[in-house]
């Protein structure tokens, strides 16, 4: 069964190259190579240029699409029947799509969806997804202030090409797009989650001012209002304390803007003692006093 590899990237050729030497480094042998050179960028469509193999495929847009949609460009470009994502500056190693065909065929469902860790300064997430559990609150719901605890970044996404046809990422969206593609689709019957426990996926932390570390906690906010059919009410009360609240917070909002935090956890969720200690804690600690392990998450959500 063919896997299409799909990478979006903007203006970072040197992350590109790597990660695209890592997908076409995989053990597993029927394999594509797409990337989405999301709008003019000569010098990464250079350095792709200078890689010769066969299985390699750019698509160079004209004007920006944004990731999401990159994404789904990718998908529809796609010869393969399995679609696995790679951020351009991820990589993954070598035995990571064998890995994960070996567990599609263990699956009864139409779609599975197979996840694994990642390394990003140790070995994350620190628990494993079980099928069958309420993604929301796996994704969500801490039981400490790090972040790490529960995750299934798209780097180390494998699903099938029908599926991301039929749902595929939500363009317009500046936030939360893997998220939001993750709590669209585990709700199907069709559709299985599943995570190995190996590391497969090397995951970089994003520096520099973007959109996904902005202080702007509006967009997050709306994003879980739209979302809140997905979401249990714990977990929409959970990400209005870690998301919104530590947004907040970098903009340096007033009490006002946090109080009605406060508010929106109780009115539109199911506020338990474990997250209001939490949100007491996000607003008492400077975020930038937080470990090494919590920045390098927050920035690649």
């Amino acid at each position: 069964m063919l896997v299409s590899a799909v990478i979006p990237t903007l203006a970072r050729p040197e992350c590109v190259v790597r990660a695209v030497q890592s997908a076409l480094a995989q053990s597993y042998a029927p394999l594509e190579v797409i990337v989405v050179v999301d709008g003019p960028d000569e010098a990464t469509q250079q350095s792709l240029g200078k890689i010769f193999d066969p299985r390699l495929k750019v698509i160079a847009l004209r004007e920006n699409a944004g990731g999401a949609e990159a994404r789904n460009i990718g998908v529809r470009a796609a010869s393969g029947e399995w679609i696995a994502f790679l951020d351009d500056d991820d990589e993954w190693l070598p035995p990571k799509l064998e890995r994960q065909m070996r567990t599609v065929l263990e699956s009864s469902v139409k779609y599975p969806v197979i996840s694994s860790r990642l390394i990003a300064e140790r070995i994350l997430p620190r628990r494993i997804y079980r099928p069958g559990g309420d993604i929301s609150e796996y994704l969500f719901c801490r039981r400490s202030f790090c972040y790490g605890e529960g995750m299934l970044q798209t780097s180390t996404l494998l699903a099938k090409r029908e599926l991301l046809l039929e749902v595929p990422f939500q363009k317009d969206l500046k936030r939360h797009q893997d998220w939001d593609w993750l709590l669209r689709v585990a709700g199907r019957s069709d559709v299985e989650m599943r995570m190995l426990p190996d590391a497969l996926t090397r995951m970089t932390a994003q520096t520099g001012a973007s959109v996904s570390t902005s202080g702007d906690w509006r967009i997050s906010l709306e994003w879980a209002r739209s979302r809140r059919e997905q979401m249990s009410a714990k977990a929409y009360s959970f990400f209005i304390t870690t998301e919104c609240v530590t947004r907040a917070r970098k903009a340096r909002v007033g009490h006002r803007v946090i109080l009605e935090l406060l508010a929106e956890c109780f009115r539109r969720g199911d506020a338990t003692f474990r997250q209001m200690l939490l949100f007491l804690l996000f607003c008492a600690k400077p975020v930038e006093k937080r470990s090494p392990e919590t920045k390098t998450i927050e920035m690649a959500v």
